[in-house]
């Protein structure tokens, strides 16, 4: 079968027929006697990596109702999952309650309805949160919810500083590629900012944030330009945060960052160790940090949801394992592997013990985890490590010249960059230069056979019954008093966090406290881009 003519990765980076020595001479100098655990953190942000402990295991979960949630969480758990990662439906993520009507037909359907304390109560029952960390997937009511998993700690008589996870938190990535926004860009902003100031005082082993790439891969950018849009924006939140007064090494060791893990095993693996060398110097030479902890890009990935096909999905499993495997080979500290299903619905429980499977004969069998970044020296990584580098660099420095990433935001850049790639694969795609196997090449007939998951309709008007009984019994003054002391404070230049927690733990709803933003901020409205 005759092969394309011309070998290059995603990012356009041609692939020679071999690599050598020669090609070890593109390499900073610097970086000839760096050793894991070692500025600038090219091989592994710990000396030991692997042999001292796996990456934690997450599977990203949620659905229905906070009940069903939480029993799929103790199935996981009972499985071998090390951490929890909550998926939340899209009426949560944006701020709406399940009885609103803009939510209709979409509650408990791509995660778990969470309106109030009480559903999170639900969520977390019989899970001790001093011993579990938990990961939500969470952007414009990142905030709240973490409010809410900070009320739910209380509950169970957990002291703050115990608390161990991360809230997502990252806006940026949602006006460039995922669309789950409320506010105008200045107003996300200070809720950011305010949430690092508050966890820095009261609940210290929080990361704040996850920087996401995983959603600009998705949407379709390249792999060097996952890189920089991801580095890019935590460079705007880093600004934004000095801008208030915090101190950078107060709030960036709690920095994290999120990736996507695709199929081209060099260039993934390349991908991982360009962003640490990126983020260290950035860091050290850009903001002056002094804290080795604040140099260190510590990062979650996730497989690459936008390569599974429903055609053939068992073939997903296979891709999910490669995928997974350049995500410990590039040296992650907590991964999600995708089920083979989630191209054709929500993961059947049995899906999703292949996929936490996945990781452990990868962890416990494979051998890869051994010995720490197993690929370093190899000519073909380090060179490739080096391209990403320059390319990424080269568009951050744009953006800088643009003045920062919510200008090149604003302008419609970062969008477009990410459109005019997603077009170019696509058209590869339908022209056979890449294959995908089961949908352009190697198709059958069949039609696939496996199980699928579906949430039942009644789910919604069971969530609306429950939010109505909380509405009426609850006490609706104290509740109100609450609301109204945020809508005041969003009006200054308080930190909002102290006022979101009262209005939570005096069960105001994910919808109210958002909708009294609104009244205040205003919303966001998406600028047309060409």
């Amino acid at each position: 079968m005759q092969r394309r003519e011309t070998f290059r990765t995603s990012s356009g980076i041609e692939l020679p027929n071999e690599y050598g020595p020669e090609d070890l001479k593109t390499i900073d100098p610097r970086e000839d006697v760096s050793r894991p655990g070692e500025f600038p953190y090219t091989r592994g942000v710990r000396e030991s990596m692997y042999r001292g402990r796996f990456w934690t295991m997450r599977q990203y979960a949620g659905y229905a109702t906070a009940e069903e949630s939480n029993a799929r969480y103790k199935y996981l758990l009972e499985n071998g999952t090390t951490g929890l990662s909550v998926a939340f439906d899209l009426p949560t993520q944006i701020g709406l309650d399940s009885d609103d009507s803009l939510a209709s037909g979409e509650v408990g359907k791509v995660g778990v309805a969470i309106d109030s304390l009480e559903d999170m109560l639900k969520l977390f029952d019989g899970i001790p949160l001093d011993k579990v960390s938990t990961s939500m997937t969470i952007n414009s009511t990142a905030s709240t919810l973490l409010c809410l998993y900070i009320a739910v700690a209380k509950k169970q008589g957990v002291s703050l500083d115990k608390l161990s996870g991360t809230i997502q938190n990252d806006i940026l990535k949602e006006y460039i590629a995922r669309g789950t926004y409320i506010y105008p860009l200045k107003p996300s902003m200070r809720l950011i900012t305010d949430t690092f100031a508050f966890c820095s005082d009261h609940v210290p082993r929080w990361n704040t944030i996850s920087i996401s790439g995983y959603h600009i891969r998705e949407a379709g950018s390249t792999a060097a330009q996952e890189i920089a849009f991801t580095l890019a924006d935590a460079i705007a939140y880093v600004e934004a945060a000095l801008s208030t007064g915090l101190e950078i090494d107060d709030f960036a060791p709690r920095l994290s960052f999120f990736f996507n893990a695709h199929n081209e095993l060099v260039e993934e693996i390349a991908k991982f160790r360009a962003a640490r060398r990126i983020w260290a110097r950035l860091m050290k030479e850009r903001f002056g940090a002094k804290s080795e902890k604040s140099m260190m890009l510590r990062f979650h990935t996730q497989t690459a949801g936008s390569t599974l096909t429903a055609q053939q999905p068992e073939v997903n499993i296979v891709r999910t394992t490669i995928q997974a495997l350049a995500a410990v080979l590039g040296g992650t500290q907590s991964l999600h592997t995708n089920s083979m299903d989630e191209a054709l619905s929500l993961p059947t429980e049995q899906a999703a013990r292949i996929a936490l499977r996945t990781q452990q004969v990868i962890a416990y069998e494979s051998g890869v985890a051994d010995t720490v970044d197993p690929f370093g020296g190899s000519y073909a990584v380090e060179a490739m490590t080096t391209k990403l580098e320059k390319i990424a660099n080269g568009y951050i420095e744009k953006i800088d010249d643009m003045g920062g990433m919510v200008r090149a935001i604003e302008s419609g850049y970062v969008q477009r960059e990410i459109q005019e790639a997603a077009y170019e694969y696509q058209k590869a795609v339908e022209e056979e230069d890449a294959i995908v196997v089961g949908v352009n090449r190697f198709r059958i007939d069949e039609d696939n056979a496996i199980p699928i998951f579906r949430v039942d309709p009644e789910i919604e008007r069971g969530q609306i019954e429950r939010l109505k009984a909380l509405k009426e019994r609850r006490d609706s003054d104290k509740t109100g008093n609450a609301l109204d002391r945020l809508e005041n404070a969003a009006a200054t230049d308080e930190n909002l966090l102290p006022f979101i927690l009262e209005s939570v733990e005096n069960l105001a709803t994910v919808g109210e406290i958002s909708n009294r933003l609104r009244k205040v901020w205003g919303v966001y409205q998406e600028a047309v881009t060409l």
